[in-house]
């Protein structure tokens, strides 16, 4: 999905978006700043533009189309020359230019093209648009260092906890040599794993074998919310176990608080929570889109049924020998 971002330069809101994991900036916003009746395939019909968009695509587009490019280009000096974006793609397979249509639509340039689109506008507003556009690279990057630390902290904070109240409740009662210990820690925390990423570790091992051999797990591609969540369900699952609650009850303890602890912090923004010492730290969080929306509504409202049921029923009542 493809991820918007905004900047405001000159008092105008400038979008980007990402597309081949790179960045790219509507030229469609900026040229509402422009005074007069210009369009983008004004730009387009200029010789220096189209030769500036071809060295550019040689440099980074492997399937360019050169004769095209060099019939277009003998072209532009004609008085009644004019190429559109769409057509200029079709003709050329150019990439680093990208027109969509709807609602949110618009004329989308590389950010390499969208700085010299900006000179088109006015050298003044070309600076403005760098040093805008730098200080948004700034704040995602802080942004990630930043989420990335609490990832990692949350991920530890209370399994520590888990481990101790096994080793003390559960491993004397079970009595199986030390070599064969780390398949009950495993066990338990794949416990966790199903409760709120619905599989096991090894599940999500095999199902991602090239992020695995990266040395990445289930709970590094977590969100925030989720490792929050996380921590609390160990914290829980280590008190449950020194209660003496067998496994299937705290399973199904454990979903259903997941399921509400979820459903309070999707409704907020987790990193704007924490504390910041600049205006640096975190950027203002897109709204989140309608269909992200629903999907997570959808997955929230299916624990919802099965552990309410849960919830109401008593536990059940242990074998006697």
């Amino acid at each position: 999905m493809v991820r918007n971002r905004k900047i405001i330069v000159t008092g105008a809101e400038i979008r980007i978006k990402s597309y081949h994991q790179q960045d790219y900036i509507c030229i469609t916003d900026m040229i509402k700043i422009k005074d007069g009746d210009f369009f983008i395939s004004d730009w387009l019909r200029n010789r220096n533009t189209l030769e500036y968009l071809g060295t550019w695509e040689s440099m980074h587009n492997q399937n360019f189309n050169y004769g095209e490019f060099a019939i277009i280009t003998n072209k532009s000096g004609l008085h009644n020359f004019k190429i559109s974006v769409k057509e200029w793609n079709k003709r050329t397979n150019a990439i680093g230019l990208v027109s969509t249509t709807g609602r949110y639509g618009g004329t989308f340039a590389h950010k390499d093209l969208a700085f010299e689109f900006g000179t088109w506008i006015s050298p003044q507003f070309k600076l403005y648009l760098i040093k805008e556009f730098q200080r948004l690279k700034q704040v995602e990057s802080n942004q990630y260092n930043l989420e990335w630390n609490v990832k990692r902290i949350l991920s530890k904070v209370n399994y520590q906890i888990q481990t101790d109240s096994i080793q003390q409740n559960i491993l004397p009662k079970l009595k199986i040599p030390n070599d064969k210990q780390w398949l009950v820690y495993a066990e338990e925390a794949d416990i966790i794993n199903m409760v709120l990423f619905s599989c096991t570790a090894k599940q999500w091992r095999d199902a991602n074998p090239q992020r695995a051999k990266k040395g990445e797990n289930i709970r590094d591609i977590a969100s925030i919310n989720e490792l929050a969540v996380l921590s609390n369900l160990e914290s829980l699952n280590a008190t449950m176990i020194r209660l003496g609650e067998n496994k299937e009850r705290r399973f199904d303890i454990l979903r259903a608080e997941a399921a509400e602890q979820l459903l309070s912090l999707n409704n907020v923004d987790f990193i704007k929570s924490l504390k910041f010492t600049s205006d640096l730290t975190y950027i203002e969080a897109s709204e989140q889109k309608n269909d992200e929306k629903q999907i997570e509504e959808k997955k929230l409202s299916n624990f919802n049924k099965s552990l309410k049921k849960a919830l109401n029923s008593p536990p059940p009542k242990e074998k006697k020998d």
